[in-house]
């Protein structure tokens, strides 16, 4: 599977599950922590004190970063994400690479400091996920859409978010309404192709596309 040739300028499928499929977020704290790393690790610029902002999303599900440190992160990307999904025991996301060593770049520093603080918090060693991370070239405009469709709808395999995948907290899909994330999260790729939010939505909901996309 990393046997694939990473080019710049082109759209990737980025996923990988726990290690013997173990559970990676146990918690809220655990789902924050990857989705700040995974937002504001997409440079190398370092922010300090993560647990610090952790703790300002658990309280005001914001992490107050300053303006001037995400316009570094941007300017500095080696990655644009369009869309992601964190699950109870793996991820998705698509991202577009700046450069051809962008992925690389980006998954290291991910994949790293999620291990150490999960490892560190659960008193733990060894492997946190299943080998390296899997990669798929995303080919056309038309698997670039229905892949987000895919990315979107995965929380409808969880009970409590069967059918309101829309209100899930831990994927880009509400994002695509109203950006949490302002330039850290690039949806409009996809979103510029539908005449309006609603139309997206319904694309995504009758895709069924978490029924036969083959990752």
């Amino acid at each position: 599977m990393r046997s694939l040739k990473i080019i710049e300028d082109n759209y990737y499928h980025v996923y990988n599950r726990g290690n013997l499929k173990q559970t990676l977020f146990y918690d809220r704290s655990d789902y924050v922590r990857f989705l700040f790393l995974a937002m504001h690790m997409q440079s190398p610029v370092s922010l300090p004190q993560t647990n610090r902002f952790v703790k300002n999303y658990l309280k005001k599900e914001d992490f107050l970063v300053k303006n001037k440190d995400l316009d570094n992160i941007v300017s500095e990307r080696f990655v644009e994400i369009i869309n992601f999904c964190i699950m109870p025991n793996h991820f998705h996301l698509t991202v577009r690479t700046l450069s051809d060593d962008g992925l690389s770049r980006y998954m290291h520093k991910l994949s790293n400091a999620y291990s150490q603080y999960f490892n560190k918090r659960y008193e733990k060693s060894g492997h946190v996920f299943q080998g390296a991370y899997k990669v798929k070239l995303v080919e056309s405009d038309e698997q670039l859409t229905y892949l987000s469709a895919y990315i979107h709808r995965n929380p409808n395999e969880l009970r409590r978010w069967k059918n309101n995948t829309i209100s899930y907290p831990w994927s880009s899909y509400q994002d695509y309404l109203s950006n949490r994330w302002k330039k850290l999260l690039v949806g409009e790729v996809i979103t510029s192709t539908f005449g309006s939010f609603e139309e997206y939505q319904e694309f995504v909901e009758n895709s069924g596309a978490k029924e036969d996309f083959e990752i």
